[in-house]
C-alpha cells in the first residue's frame, strides 16, 4: 500500500489558516460552555421575570426573594447573576487563551491582565478577555526565553514567580489604561452594528456568510468565536439574544437532510436517516457538511433555511437566554424564555421547511447519478449479497483524493480529531472504537480531540478531508486518514487492516 501523501494546495493553504485563527477564538470559549450554560440556566430561573418567581408568585424585584428566603434570597434574587458574566466567564476565557499559548502559566498571566480590562469597563469584557488572555501567555513565554538556563539554581521559583506577577501587574495597568477604552469602543461599534442590522430587517441577510462559513467548517469559530460573547452581552442587557440563534439553530441542515431522505441516491439517501437524527436531536451539526460538500450547489437550499429562519426570529423578537451547546433542538428549548416560545418554534418549522423545499428541487432536477453514487450504491449492494463488509470496498469507495496509508510502526494510539474535538470527533471516535476492538485489538486506544490540541505522538489521526491538512502540521509523523461521512465511511475498515497489518498479521478475506 502507499503511503498517504499530498501538498496543499495555495487556496487550501489559505483556508487552513482561516481555520486555524477561527479555531484559535472558539477554543478560548468552548471549553467553557458549560459555565455560559450554568449563567444562562441561573438567570432563565432566579432572575425577577424568570421561571421561579413567576411560579411562586414571590414577587418582581430582588427584595422580595430576600424577605421570604433570607440569606439563599440574596442568591435566587439575582444576586449571582451579574458578577458570573462581568468576572466568571471572561475570566475564564482569559485564562483557557493564555494557557493555549504557554500552558498553565500563560493562563495565570491572562486572568491577570484581564481583570485590568473588567475593572475599567462597565460591559461584559469577553473581547477582553480575547484579546488580553492570548496576549499575556504570548509575552510572558517570550519574556521566560530572555533567561532561560540562565537562572542560579535554587532561585527558579523565586525569579518565575516575581516574573509572572509583576509582568501580570503591568498588564492589568495595561489593560486598564489602554485596551479598556479601545475595547469598548469596538464593542460599542459592534453592538451598533447588531442593532442596525436588526433594526432594518437585514439580520436574515448573514446568513449568506454564516451558512457557506458552516461547511468550510468555520461553524465553531463563528458560533463561539464571535456570536456568542456578543449574545452573551445582549442577553445580560436584554434578557435574550437573537444572535445565539444565528448559527446554531438546527433548522437549515434538518430540512436539507430530509430532502436528502427523500430526494437523495445511494449512500447519501441510507445514510441521511441517521444523520438527521445526530444533527437535529444531538446538535452536531457537522454532520449534514458533506452532504453539502458533495453537490456545492445545496448551499442555495442552506442559505434559504437560514434565511427563514433568522427572519421569523426577527419577525417575532424571539431569542435565547445563553448559548445552545451543542446546537441541539433540547439545548436551544432549554434556554428560550416564555416569550420566544412561539418564534423559535416557527423559526425551526420554517428554516426546515424552506431548506427542504429547495434542496428537493435541487435533488430532484439532478437527473444524472454521479460516478461517486453509482460507486458507493453498487459497492453496499456488493457487501449486502456478500453478507458482510468486504476488504477490498474501501478500495473502491475511497475516492482518488487519497491514498491509502501504510503504518511504520505498531498503530496502538488512534486520534479521531475534529475542530473543536466535541462533536463530530466523538462520534466517529465511537464508530471506528467499536470496529477497531472488534477486530480484537482492544489494546489500541480510539479518542477523539480537538485538532488545536493534537501532538505528535499520536500513531494515527483521522478526520474529515477538510481538515486533514491541519492535522498533519500538529502531528507529521502520524498516518493521516481522510474520512468523507461520519456515520459510515469505508476508510474505518481501512484503519483495522492499516492496525492489522501494523501488528505483522495477514489482512482476512
Amino acid at each position: 500500500m502507499a503511503t498517504a501523501t499530498s501538498t496543499p494546495s495555495a487556496g487550501a493553504g489559505a483556508r487552513v489558516h482561516i481555520q486555524r485563527f477561527g479555531t484559535f477564538l472558539s477554543n478560548m470559549v468552548m471549553p467553557n460552555i458549560a459555565a455560559f450554560i450554568a449563567w444562562g440556566l441561573i438567570t432563565a430561573m432566579f432572575i425577577e421575570v424568570g421561571w421561579l418567581p413567576r411560579y411562586l408568585g414571590i414577587g418582581d424585584s430582588p427584595d422580595s426573594w430576600v424577605a421570604e428566603f433570607g440569606g439563599w434570597g440574596d442568591f435566587a434574587g439575582g444576586g449571582i447573576v451579574g458578577p458570573m458574566i462581568v468576572y466568571l466567564l471572561p475570566l475564564l476565557i482569559a485564562y483557557t487563551g493564555g494557557k493555549i499559548v504557554y500552558d498553565v502559566r500563560g493562563g495565570v498571566v491572562g486572568a491577570i491582565a484581564t481583570m485590568g480590562v473588567i475593572v475599567g469597563t462597565d460591559i461584559p469584557m469577553f473581547m477582553g478577555a480575547m484579546i488580553m488572555g492570548p496576549l499575556a501567555g504570548w509575552s510572558m513565554k517570550h519574556i521566560d526565553a530572555i533567561w532561560d538556563g540562565k537562572i542560579k539554581p535554587g532561585f527558579e521559583m523565586l525569579v518565575n514567580n516575581f516574573a509572572a506577577g509583576i509582568w501580570g501587574m503591568i498588564l492589568a495597568i495595561i489593560g486598564f489604561v489602554v485596551m479598556s477604552p479601545v475595547v469598548t469602543w469596538i464593542a460599542d461599534r459592534l453592538g451598533e452594528g447588531v442593532d442596525f442590522l436588526v433594526e432594518n430587517n437585514l439580520l436574515p441577510f448573514t446568513s449568506f456568510i454564516i451558512e457557506p462559513a458552516k461547511v468550510l467548517f468555520l461553524n465553531n469559530a463563528l458560533n463561539h468565536g464571535v456570536l456568542t460573547p456578543l449574545g452573551t452581552q445582549e442577553a445580560a442587557e436584554q434578557g435574550k439574544s437573537i444572535l445565539f440563534l444565528l448559527e446554531a439553530n438546527p433548522a437549515a441542515g434538518a430540512g436539507l437532510l430530509l430532502a436528502y431522505m427523500f430526494f437523495g441516491k445511494g449512500l447519501a439517501k441510507a445514510s441521511a436517516p441517521g444523520a438527521f437524527i445526530i444533527h437535529f436531536f444531538g446538535g452536531i451539526h457537522e454532520i449534514y457538511f458533506p452532504y453539502v460538500l458533495m453537490k456545492p450547489k445545496l448551499i442555495v437550499a442552506m442559505i434559504a433555511g437560514g434565511f427563514t429562519q433568522i427572519l421569523i426570529n426577527v419577525i417575532f423578537d424571539a431569542g435565547l437566554r445563553a448559548p445552545a451547546a451543542p446546537g441541539s433542538v433540547f439545548a436551544v428549548y432549554a434556554q428560550v424564555p416564555g416569550d420566544s416560545v412561539v418564534g423559535v418554534t416557527l423559526s425551526i418549522i420554517g428554516g426546515a421547511a424552506a431548506s427542504f423545499a429547495v434542496a428537493a428541487v435541487l435533488l430532484k432536477l439532478d437527473k444524472a447519478e454521479t460516478p461517486e453514487d453509482q460507486l458507493i450504491a453498487a459497492t453496499h449492494q456488493m457487501e449486502e449479497l456478500k453478507g458482510k463488509e468486504s476488504s477490498v470496498t474501501s478500495t473502491l469507495t475511497g475516492g482518488a483524493a487519497t491514498a491509502t496509508a501504510v503504518a511504520t510502526r505498531p498503530v496502538e494510539k488512534i486520534v479521531f480529531a475534529c475542530d473543536a474535538g466535541m462533536g463530530s470527533s466523538a462520534m466517529g471516535a465511537s464508530v471506528l472504537r467499536k470496529k477497531v476492538h472488534d477486530a480484537g485489538y482492544t489494546s489500541v486506544t480510539v479518542v477523539n480531540q480537538a485538532i488545536a490540541n493534537l501532538a505528535d505522538d499520536q500513531d494515527l489521526v483521522v478526520t474529515h478531508q477538510d481538515l486533514t491538512d491541519r492535522a498533519r502540521l500538529k502531528a507529521p509523523s502520524a498516518v493521516h486518514v481522510s474520512v468523507e461521512n461520519f456515520l459510515g465511511s469505508p476508510k474505518y475498515d481501512e484503519i483495522v487492516e492499516i492496525v492489522r497489518e501494523s501488528h505483522g498479521e495477514a489482512s482476512g478475506s
